[in-house]
């Protein structure tokens, strides 16, 4: 483990626009994580940077990115646009590959709520090219169609308590097809905010993460 990090205020330039990012790199990184954050989330989502700092004492670089830019968030059909959020997650992944300090790392995403299923759909695009999932509190039943076509390995976590989304994950966990698991958190809220149960997702996916990147 190290404290040694190179951290980075980004700017990635696609399609006409640019989306603001913080990437940080551990000293000897193992891989790089890419995070695809919730609706009316951004890149400073206090739950996915307390679940950042967690893997980056594990040897894993970390980027947090805005899917949308001020003026496209401000139209709120905009953030359940999976397809579009899916897109971006793509192109952002294109982009990483081609940068000097992130291109020869091993790729996995980390997704919550809606971004989970961006996560999920991004990581069926590319098939080999992702290593790892995982989906913290995720709606997978929005990239039913695309489940299947995943090769990377897949964490599902969930809280206990969350029964409408235990039900959709159990679903979608049937249907992979690749290295899978299902991790229900005992007495945890969809948000997780209960003591101890953020950092009990943090350690889950940071071990996850090192084992397949």
């Amino acid at each position: 483990m190290n404290n040694d990090y190179k951290r980075k205020v980004i700017n990635i330039q696609i399609d006409g626009v640019i989306l603001k990012g913080n990437l940080v790199i551990p000293k000897n990184p193992i891989g790089l994580v890419i995070f695809s954050h919730g609706s009316g989330s951004s890149r400073l989502s206090p739950r996915n940077n307390f679940v950042a700092e967690v893997l980056r004492k594990n040897d894993l670089a970390t980027l947090l990115f805005d899917l949308l830019t001020e003026d496209e968030d401000s139209v709120y059909k905009n953030r359940f646009d999976i397809d579009l959020l899916t897109l971006r997650l793509i192109d952002v992944t294109q982009w990483v590959q081609q940068q000097k300090e992130t291109k020869n790392l091993s790729l996995g995403y980390f997704g919550a709520s809606t971004g989970a299923a961006s996560a999920l759909r991004a990581a069926a695009f590319y098939e080999k090219t992702i290593k790892a999932v995982v989906s913290r509190g995720g709606q997978p039943d929005l990239a039913l169609n695309d489940i299947n076509k995943i090769t990377a390995a897949t964490l599902i976590i969930v809280g206990g308590n969350d029964e409408v989304v235990i039900e959709l994950n159990e679903k979608a966990y049937q249907k992979l097809q690749c290295q899978r698991k299902l991790e229900i958190i005992p007495n945890a809220s969809h948000l997780f905010e209960e003591s101890g149960k953020l950092n009990e997702v943090a350690q889950i996916s940071a071990s996850w993460f090192a084992m397949y990147l």
